[in-house]
């Protein structure tokens, strides 16, 4: 019984450790593991990491490929490098960046391994759900190997930023919570205006929106990330502070959109609509925000400044205002970060509205492609003339 008991645990263990085998990836590369003299020069050279298994990352729309960021990186890939990603059906992603952040354009295709993540994964930077896209099952594995070093890495070292929560460490309300009026083209005075949130604290800002808000006057808000959920439970939280806020929540002041980042996506576009048919039924002074009021938020404000006349370098002038209040870049502090930023990040949204890759966005008069966007969004020509007449000073 004893000898029987024996070989049982013997063949246990050595189904657990052919399972353990089947389910590691196979981490092979094309040098040897590096030394301390060689590890730059084999760190350049391409590695592969072979038929890992996948998992589709529902929430967000991806592909987890079962290899954790730190173990990825110890092969020798580095931020900012391009990968091939082949999957075993035979959907291929080429020469995709590798990111630690979503730093790619809308619509692109990312290798990316954001802080928190368990595993590095590939999707499509705010857009469909690669998993669909590739048809991928549980059963398909993934193959990552080096196709450019540092291809991307001007655009990595542009974008990974980070910012401070903590208003000391800015030197106005206003920089704290990147609020102002938005007064390019001939944009009425004191009519728009944008900031971080009023009622999601999660960086410290609602309750200096709000009196900033208050101070301004603003009478109706257009809140492009949250719904009505969100803002009950922003509402009964513990820290919350926002009493112009609630104001205007209660007198139905308030358009929640809960908009995705997807500005090319028709639910954004959709969401656009909205915002611009609500505000025209409405008195100001707006304020349109997001969580940041950097993005979202930019690209609403880009359109009303290009439907008010405003020139291309104006709509980058208040764009970048943005990364100087909370990152502290400008064309003096870092001009290379500076155009990297307004290439990779502003001049997309542009062209999303002028809608025809050959006109010269720096040159264009932007308001009839403003005028055109909005009308092919389903605004009446009614409601844009309203909405010039509303915004925008003789």
């Amino acid at each position: 019984m004893k000898t029987k008991r024996i070989i049982r645990n013997i063949f246990a263990l050595w189904i657990l450790a052919s399972l353990v085998l089947l389910s590691a990836c196979d981490k092979s590369k094309d040098s040897t593991t590096p030394s301390a003299d060689n590890s730059q020069s084999a760190s350049d050279s391409a590695r592969t990491l072979q038929d890992c298994g996948v998992i589709h990352e529902q929430e967000f729309g991806g592909i987890y490929i079962k290899t954790t960021i730190d173990d990825f990186n110890a092969l020798g890939y580095h931020y900012g490098d391009s990968v091939d990603v082949v999957f075993s059906n035979g959907y291929t992603l080429n020469d995709i960046p590798y990111y630690n952040g979503f730093y790619s354009q809308v619509g692109e295709p990312i290798l990316i391994a954001y802080p928190g993540y368990d595993y590095i994964k590939a999707v499509i930077s705010y857009g469909d759900d690669l998993w669909k896209v590739a048809e991928l099952n549980d059963n398909d594995t993934a193959t990552v190997s080096l196709a450019q070093a540092g291809k991307f890495s001007d655009i990595q070292a542009a974008r990974d930023m980070s910012y401070e929560d903590e208003r000391k460490a800015y030197d106005s309300d206003e920089e704290f919570t990147n609020f102002r009026s938005i007064n390019a083209g001939n944009i009425k005075e004191n009519m728009i205006y944008r900031s971080a949130s009023p009622c999601d604290n999660q960086h410290n800002r609602a309750s200096y929106v709000d009196k900033l808000m208050g101070d301004a006057g603003v009478n109706y808000i257009i809140n492009l990330s949250d719904n009505e959920e969100k803002i009950a439970g922003y509402m009964a939280a513990d820290d919350f502070n926002s009493p112009n806020f609630i104001q205007l929540y209660e007198s139905g002041n308030i358009s929640p959109l809960a908009l995705n980042a997807n500005y090319t996506s028709e639910e954004f576009r959709e969401g656009v609509a909205k915002a611009l048919s609500d505000m025209v039924e409405q008195d100001g002074p707006f304020l349109i925000h997001c969580t940041e009021g950097k993005d979202r938020t930019g690209f609403v404000c880009m359109l009303i400044e290009a439907l008010c006349g405003a020139s291309y370098d104006e709509i980058v002038a208040d764009y970048m205002l943005s990364y100087d209040n909370y990152y502290h870049v400008n064309q003096t502090s870092d001009a290379d970060k500076y155009e990297v930023i307004v290439r990779e990040v502003l001049d997309p949204m542009i062209q999303a509205v002028v809608g025809d890759e050959n006109v010269d966005i720096h040159t264009a008069d932007l308001s009839g492609y403003a005028e055109k966007y909005l009308a092919g969004i389903g605004l009446s020509d009614d409601t844009i003339a309203r909405l010039k007449v509303l915004f925008c000073s003789e």
